[in-house]
């Protein structure tokens, strides 16, 4: 396990049954030394920060239907919403007040957001505040639509490939819905010169160690600039709703890793893990993380945009809450940096 940890360390590169066996040996050992390595890496590049990044859910209309997903078509006990473009601006806004200069614009996939009021709102944001980063995660859309929007000035884009096994991705969406699309989308994405982020659940129903060997693989080949992991959780109104729910030892262990094959990668510690336990993103900060993502959204509608159950909704998530954030992080020796935050090489 030492041998293999400390040559991903040096080569960035093992081979899937390498990766494989990390994930299966896994022990507390090995999870000190990727812990160690990790952090040691990330601190070459990124020092003590860690980015902030103001997240705008806005809306959790979504005409797919995903197994796991609570915002999915068929949750008709899901109390829809929508924000409109004043409202978005507004949250940006405020959020700029605050001292945010990356907003993450994040919702279902919901035909209300055309190209025109999509990018109109981008270029809004872009001209109220030109020194900000504009990152979109609003699922998969044309070519011809990625290009308008990165022409109206969106810097970045998120879009989970959520397993990089096809029978696997089967199992978790329904059959209207295609791996080959969803990974041509990111490849897309980066030809018209997004920063691109990828990521997948961690412990997802059906998955195996293969299928997460398979994920870091892809990760290694394709070199995200932003990977967002984080352990499934289910929702009451999702087929998967008695699945057991991922861990943070799983997930903190593959977030090491991750950091110790793309060196540069803007990682975040995410929501999921700080609902699954009470110091989750410290962890995930520890284990080699530096982004955090706080809540931008109305206070009204954050419950609303519940992707599974029990997500933390008021609180330190919150944006209007980033002194409580940056105190939680300058207690385990990390500094909280509002910058755009970009990746470097």
């Amino acid at each position: 396990m030492q041998n293999l940890i400390h040559k991903l360390a040096a080569s960035h590169s093992l081979e899937i049954q390498e990766y494989e066996f990390l994930i299966k040996n896994r022990n507390d050992e090995a999870a000190k030394l990727l812990r160690k390595l990790a952090d040691k890496t990330r601190r070459e590049i990124y020092g003590t920060d860690v980015y902030v990044r103001g997240l705008i859910e806005i809306s959790n209309i979504c005409c797919n239907d995903c197994l796991y997903c609570g915002i999915r078509r068929s949750n008709t006990n899901c109390e829809r919403y929508r924000l409109t473009p004043e409202q978005i601006l507004s949250c940006a806004d405020e959020g700029y007040e605050l001292g945010f200069r990356t907003f993450v614009l994040q919702g279902g996939e919901d035909s209300f957001f055309t190209d025109d009021v999509l990018g109109g709102i981008v270029r809004e944001i872009k001209s109220h505040h030109s020194d900000c980063a504009v990152t979109l995660s609003m699922g998969e859309r044309s070519f011809e639509s990625y290009k308008f929007l990165r022409e109206c000035g969106a810097d970045r884009y998120l879009l989970r490939h959520e397993t990089a096994d096809k029978e696997h991705y089967s199992k978790l969406h329904p059959a209207s819905m295609s791996f080959e699309n969803r990974i041509q989308c990111l490849y897309e994405l980066r030809s018209l010169g997004y920063q691109v982020g990828c990521g997948f659940m961690v412990e997802s129903p059906f998955q195996t160690e293969k299928n997460l060997a398979q994920d870091l693989k892809f990760i290694e080949e394709f070199k995200p600039d932003m990977c967002g992991i984080g352990p499934f959780i289910p929702h009451k109104e999702t087929p998967f709703k008695n699945f057991p729910a991922g861990t943070v030892e799983l997930t903190c262990y593959l977030l090491s890793i991750i950091r110790l094959i793309h060196p540069p990668v803007l990682l975040p510690a995410t929501t999921a893990l700080g609902t699954i336990h009470p110091t989750g993103r410290e962890l995930g900060i520890m284990s080699g993380a530096n982004v955090v993502m706080p809540n931008l959204s109305p206070v009204n509608v954050r419950k609303k945009y519940e992707l599974y159950d029990n997500k933390i909704c008021t609180g330190e998530e919150s944006a209007q809450c980033r002194g409580c954030l940056s105190n939680r992080m300058k207690k385990i020796g990390y500094e909280i940096v509002t910058a755009r935050g970009d990746v470097k090489s």
